[in-house]
């Protein structure tokens, strides 16, 4: 009988020390600034790769016709590659992909669309038998457009406006941002998943086996190496793998006929009709490449001349680059969550909405049509593999360089199903709307005030956007760029959620406990009970410190003015008498 005690005992310590190998391997894989063995990490950085293809597909495929497309996608992923590397080092020191976004995309088509209507009543009052010819490439206003939105960008990060309005960002804002910022892409997901549905639902039951139900499978230790989950933290990646090799074998029979993305993303409403009607006409006039698949090498450089900064694109690059600014800055937050890490500080939000506008206005100067910011898509990765790491997205960095370099590598990456991207698009986006939805827990969810705000600011940034894409013509103002500004601005989801739920938590009145606030009693210091209750074991300093090079020289007595100031550590901002918490403490409501 004593036999059989202790051997149960001895059966239960055993499966203790195997749950807390699992769990601590599971919070080893969470550990920022710790990489994963060599074969898994580069693994992951190629799952990483495949999710912004998924987000490049989209955003370049529809802006870009057939002819230039993969060239433009290579130089996306150039300049990706190079963004995510000083985003890594030099910003917000986060494992976060740098990608273009919808907040490029739909002001991008309102640019387009208006640039149509103007060729078209020209071509109407003129009378003229031959439509005229448009004077200069309309990538050459897309380039402006980035350009622009990347001043916009770093002027937000350097001049410390994001991370003075994230300091007051409390639970009641981040959730109503978070949640839009995964149902903003429902309806460009779904429009790539009908390329086929099969494989669309095909793709989503994979990723939800792989990352869910084998989540706690372990591969047998045949070889005592460390054992890893594999199947949850590659689940992107097996997935899109089985489901692409599937759909080209089919393909190779003739079972199976892709689709482009303007078939499928532009041919709903009126507005988007416009702009196949306006590439139809264009396509005659534009400059003609040679097929990308006929050169190995691609030099990432502009072809078509430098960035054209008219009337009409600086309005859509100003919105564009707020709306960016806000998704990134959400990002920031809730990926710090999902890694289990403390809130970025202010000057660590500061330096990476300087770095990605940097990147943006570099892509826009070298031929690139959109602007770069921290994926969604990639940051909701994080989530579903529970595995984040910079030396991770520092690889996928370098493979985003090289497919930026070598045209067929992007080809075959370009050449997946767009049923494919829009079932991970799918999945990915999921994490940050649940993400948002756990902030409520620290409010009060039960005051009207709460939810009415809620309700109201989720709703409006659904709704509005929707019924201006169908009605485009009901802004006219005569004046052609604040047209398009105020269109993008209602068509932008995240901007008008940011604003909306920024405004309504400061204005309508409401106890600190109410809104997820807390006053501490002997500094007098108001927090909010989110980042309170997140018992991290990562230090603040160790993640988002930059390297000591920087710190000394936004240290230098010369520099010790705006804009370098906003990127300061708390404690060169102490030595210039700032204290964000006294300023903040002063404008919320007690």
């Amino acid at each position: 009988m004593v036999e059989v005690d202790r051997g149960m005992r001895m059966a239960k310590c055993d499966q203790q020390d195997s749950t807390d190998l699992k769990e601590e391997v599971r919070l080893k894989g969470l550990r920022v600034d710790r990489s994963p063995p060599f074969l898994l990490n580069i693994a992951l950085a190629l799952q990483h790769v495949l999710v912004q293809v998924s987000v490049c597909t989209l955003v370049v495929g529809a802006l870009v016709e057939e002819v230039e497309r993969e060239r433009m996608a290579a130089s996306v992923f150039f300049y990706s590659g190079i963004c995510t590397f000083l985003q890594s080092y030099f910003g917000s020191c986060l494992p976060l992909i740098q990608a273009p976004s919808l907040d490029f995309l739909i002001p991008a088509l309102v640019l387009l669309s208006q640039t149509e209507n103007t060729l078209a009543c020209r071509g109407q009052c003129e009378k003229s038998k031959e439509f005229e010819a448009p004077t200069t490439h309309p990538v050459r206003e897309l380039q402006g457009m980035a350009v622009v939105a990347g001043l916009v960008q770093l002027s937000v990060g350097w001049f410390g406006v994001g991370g003075a309005c994230l300091s007051r960002c409390g639970p009641l804002v981040l959730t109503p941002v978070l949640c839009i910022l995964g149902f903003s892409i429902y309806r460009e997901a779904a429009l790539l998943c009908s390329d086929h549905w099969g494989f669309a639902l095909l793709t989503v039951v994979l990723l939800v086996f792989l990352s869910q139900h084998l989540r706690s499978c372990f591969l047998p230790n045949c070889l005592r190496l460390p054992q890893y989950p594999v199947f949850s933290r590659l689940s992107v990646l097996l997935s899109v793998l089985f489901v692409w090799f599937l759909c080209t074998a089919l393909h190779q029979f003739g079972l199976f006929i892709p689709h482009s993305v303007p078939e499928l993303l532009l041919g709903e409403t009126r507005f988007n009709r416009t702009i196949i009607q306006y590439w139809t006409v264009t396509n005659s006039s534009s400059l003609s490449f040679t097929h990308p698949t006929s050169s190995w090498l691609h030099l990432p450089l502009p072809g078509l001349g430098l960035p054209l900064l008219s009337d009409r694109s600086i309005a859509a690059g100003i919105a564009s680059g707020l709306s960016a600014s806000i998704s990134s800055e959400a990002v920031y937050v809730f990926t710090a969550r999902l890694l289990k890490a403390p809130r970025p500080p202010s000057q660590a939000c500061n330096r990476g909405l300087s770095v990605e506008g940097l990147g943006s206005v570099l892509s826009g100067l070298m031929g690139a049509p959109v602007g770069l910011s921290s994926s969604v898509a990639n940051a909701c990765t994080l989530g579903i593999s529970q595995c984040g790491s910079r030396a991770t997205v520092r690889i996928a960095g370098g493979m985003l360089l090289v497919l930026g370099v070598f045209l067929q590598l992007t080809h075959l990456l370009t050449s997946i199903p767009l049923a494919v991207h829009g079932a991970v698009l799918s999945v990915c986006y999921t994490v940050a709307a649940s993400t948002g939805i756990t902030y409520l827990q620290y409010t009060d969810v039960d005051s009207g005030r709460n939810i009415f705000n809620t309700g109201f600011t989720v709703f409006m940034a659904l709704v509005l956007p929707r019924w201006f894409r169908v009605h485009s013509d009901i802004i006219y103002t005569g004046v052609p760029w604040l047209g398009v500004f105020l269109k993008s601005c209602l068509m932008l989801p995240v901007l008008l959620v940011g604003f909306l739920a920024f405004f309504l938590d400061h204005t309508v009145s409401g106890s600190l406990s109410e809104r997820g606030f807390e006053q501490d009693q002997s500094t007098k210091k108001i927090c909010s009970l989110a980042d309170k209750s997140e018992e991290s074991y990562q230090s603040r300093e160790t993640l988002y410190e930059p390297p000591l090079f920087v710190k000394k020289l936004l240290d230098l007595p010369g520099l010790r003015i705006i804009p370098f100031f906003a990127c300061r550590s708390p404690d060169v901002e102490k030595s210039v008498g700032t204290s964000p918490e006294i300023e903040m403490s002063s404008l919320l409501p007690q």
